[in-house]
């Protein structure tokens, strides 16, 4: 690609889907403004935090910002309406770069009809999809619209080389710049023995993820306490799911308190001394914290469905579903998949884990080494590498 003369403007449109894809845009804007000074015209689909950095939202981000099947079926004509609409913008606009970022069920649409329509645009992939998890094929596909991923986890590069995916650069995971927040300060977490024991159970963010864990989580509880009497409870909540929640537990026989809010999320990860936890993001926000975990997982009914149907499918390209095993290249986090996730399969490994066994050891020495795996170059920020990398496939001097 051309490089861009020092002095001339570069214009960058961004399209997100999500309040997640919105902080990491606004971060980006704030790096790429300490290099490029005024030089930096932002533009496209944002929320709030964008907003307040000068992008002006072509529609309001809520609009599309939707997760499960049943959400996005209500609103499929809408955010249909809105791709089209993120394309004509990004042509009529003809800006330096295209980044997008997260939410492939969305921006992989625009990126799509944008190459079609504006091939000389160069288009950036901030987060990958999971191709390492579901439907690997998408990875190579990948290479027809995308020009350069931004990966938050380090296997990912590796990943999409051996799936042929487009050329991929580990710019490091926002968590990393957070370990004050997730880890304890001195008599923030009890040593096993000292006191009642701390768990936190986490059923998921999603209402499909909570609507399939809670039973058997609240089953798992029971088995438990009645093993253990002496375990605190706790389900930290995301605040959209705190009404399931709430509504969910009353039949528990072990009632847990239950948090909200990030503050009290890292709170009581800072004081645990064990979790039951849904697969996902979580997992490594403990694993950062230093809490051994169990983690189940379930399929919802359409992948469960499909799976059934053709068994020949192959969603899964690696050997665990786990981001922290994933990170590490270990296996010393359990895992329960599907029918495997038992009350009684997993209250046997959250008791191994709430004493003082070659499990939970296991976990605690594979913890000790994940500042190593995620950690970026001296100096470098996350936002700061991923604003360099973006420059570079512009072809920007600076």
């Amino acid at each position: 690609m051309a490089e861009l003369e020092n002095t001339k403007p570069f214009k960058l449109f961004f399209v997100v889907g999500e309040e997640s894809g919105d902080q990491l845009g606004a971060e980006v804007i704030k790096s790429l403004r300490a290099l490029l000074g005024d030089r930096l015209q932002v533009c496209g689909v944002g929320g709030e935090r964008m907003a307040k950095l000068g992008v002006n939202s072509i529609f309001p981000l809520q609009e599309i910002a939707v997760m499960g099947v049943t959400a996005v079926l209500e609103r499929l004509p809408t955010i249909i309406k809105r791709v089209y609409q993120s394309v004509d913008a990004v042509v009529a606009e003809q800006p330096d770069l295209l980044l997008i970022i997260d939410s492939p069920d969305f921006t992989h649409n625009v990126a799509k009809r944008v190459r079609k329509k504006a091939p000389h645009i160069p288009i950036v992939d901030y987060v990958s999809p999971s191709v390492w998890a579901w439907r690997p094929g998408r990875a190579k596909k990948m290479t027809f619209y995308v020009d350069q991923v931004l990966a938050l986890l380090p296997f990912e590069p590796e990943m999409h080389k051996r799936l042929g995916g487009p050329p991929c650069a580990y710019v490091g995971h926002p968590l990393i710049e957070r370990l004050s927040d997730l880890r304890p300060a001195a008599g923030e977490r009890a040593e096993l023995g000292a006191g009642k024991k701390q768990l936190v159970v986490l059923p998921g963010s999603r209402g499909s993820e909570v609507t399939r864990l809670l039973e058997p989580f609240g089953k798992t509880i029971e088995l438990v306490c009645a093993q253990d009497p002496d375990v605190d409870v706790i389900i930290p909540a995301v605040p959209h799911q705190e009404a399931r929640i709430r509504d969910g537990v009353k039949s528990w026989a072990i009632q847990p308190r239950i948090v909200t809010g990030e503050a009290e999320k890292f709170a009581a990860f800072r004081a645990a001394n064990a979790a039951l936890a849904a697969s996902g993001t979580v997992t490594l926000e403990l694993a950062i914290a230093g809490v051994p975990m169990t983690v189940a997982y379930k399929l919802d009914w359409f992948f469960r469905r499909l799976n059934q149907i053709n068994k020949i499918i192959k969603f899964v390209s690696v050997n665990s579903m786990v981001l922290p095993n994933l990170v590490l290249g270990d296996s010393s986090i359990p895992e329960f998949l599907e029918d495997e996730a038992t009350p009684e399969a997993l209250s046997a490994s959250v008791l191994a884990l709430l004493q003082d066994s070659p499990e939970r050891r296991a976990q605690l020495n594979a913890f000790s080494q994940i500042d190593e795996r995620m950690r970026l170059p001296a100096g470098e920020s996350q936002a700061g590498e991923a604003a360099r990398v973006i420059l570079e496939t512009a072809g920007v001097v600076i």
